[in-house]
């Protein structure tokens, strides 16, 4: 479980964060939905440790990020841009060193590496070098280092970023799978077809807040809306998003 209360953060002049508070529970793909802009990014980081916030706490299973973040990363999954790869690795190679890096030993990596890799169906392409690969390949790479450490917590940025519509399928299709074997999944996107598909909870976000929380039905009623899209617009208005 992730959980975010009153979580501030000012980059420069601008108020990235402001007092944003929500949760995300296991056993359901939870998304951060807004405008360029909204603070969704600064969010993620924030959790990651990658950034201090000036106030409020994030905490992962009940660890919190900034009292002790080596813990709480060991219950994070972070899902990478999967254009990043480091190409001269092959696949097999990239994920074991991500296991060794959350701290399996090297017979437990590699056993863990074995398992990821039967499991996302990547053993045709597991000792290629990732030069060269297909936007699929790249994503379900990118998605295994995510997982082989079995964090309960699953971390995306935009994951469907440049993917191509085999790949967002696939990509859908494994995340629903991780959803059923319990995991917490929380992920941000501007785009409401793919929230709208996979959400159970939405937070719409907004200058930094969190405007509202609920499934997709829920937002689409309480602004008496037959659409999330129209939720949506309701919620943050209309101005805020164009200006976005």
């Amino acid at each position: 479980m992730i959980e975010v209360h009153n979580l501030s953060k000012k980059i420069a002049d601008v108020q990235a964060l402001d007092q944003l508070s929500f949760s995300a529970g296991d056993g359901k793909i939870t998304g951060l939905l807004g405008p360029n802009g909204a603070g969704k990014t600064t969010c993620l980081r924030t959790l990651f440790n990658l950034l201090d916030a000036d106030n409020g706490w994030a905490k992962v299973d009940g660890i919190n990020v900034k009292e002790n973040p080596l813990k709480a990363k060991k219950g994070l999954g972070l899902f990478p841009d999967p254009f990043g790869l480091y190409e001269r690795l092959s696949p097999r190679e990239y994920i074991q060193y991500f296991a060794e890096l959350n701290g399996l030993a090297s017979s437990a990596a590699s056993a863990a590496c074995e398992e990821v890799i039967e499991r996302l169906q990547m053993s045709d392409i597991a000792d290629r070098r990732c030069k060269g690969f297909s936007q699929g390949q790249r994503m379900k790479t990118a998605l295994a280092q995510a997982i082989v450490h079995k964090p309960q917590n699953i971390v995306l940025d935009e994951p469907t970023r440049g993917l191509d519509v085999m790949s967002t399928r696939t990509l859908r299709d494994l995340l629903l799978a991780l959803k059923a074997d319990g995991h917490c999944i929380l992920f941000s996107s501007h785009v409401m077809q793919e929230v709208s598909a996979l959400c159970d909870e939405v937070v719409v976000m907004a200058a930094g807040r969190a405007i509202a929380q609920g499934s997709p039905a829920e937002l689409c009623e309480r602004t008496e809306q037959d659409s999330l899209e129209e939720a949506f617009i309701s919620l943050i208005g209309s101005d805020e998003g164009i200006a976005a």
